[in-house]
C-alpha cells in the first residue's frame, strides 16, 4: 500500500507543479494574446487514456476470474453432494 500511496503522491505533486506552471504562464501573458491550446487541465492525455483502458481490462479480467472461481466452487459443491 505504501507504493500506491507514494505513486499517488507523486502524481499529485506533478499535477500541482504543472498547474502552478500554467498559472504563471497565464499571468505572464498579455490579455490580447491568443488562447493556449492545452488550457484544459482535466482533459485526458493519450497516456492517461491508455492507463484507463488497461485498468478497465484488468477489472474485466478480475470479474471473469471471479465468475470462473464461482463456477468451480459450484461444481465442487455438486460433486461433494452427489
Amino acid at each position: 500500500m505504501a507504493d500506491a500511496t507514494t505513486a499517488a503522491r507523486t502524481r499529485i505533486d506533478r499535477a500541482l507543479a504543472e498547474l502552478e506552471r500554467k498559472i504563471l504562464d497565464l499571468k505572464a501573458r498579455p490579455a490580447s494574446a491568443p488562447a493556449i491550446t492545452d488550457d484544459d487541465l482535466f482533459a485526458p492525455r493519450p497516456s492517461d487514456q491508455r492507463v484507463a483502458e488497461l485498468e478497465a481490462a484488468g477489472h474485466e479480467a478480475s470479474q471473469a476470474l471471479a465468475r470462473a472461481a464461482q463456477a468451480v466452487r459450484e461444481v465442487l459443491a455438486e460433486s461433494e453432494a452427489g
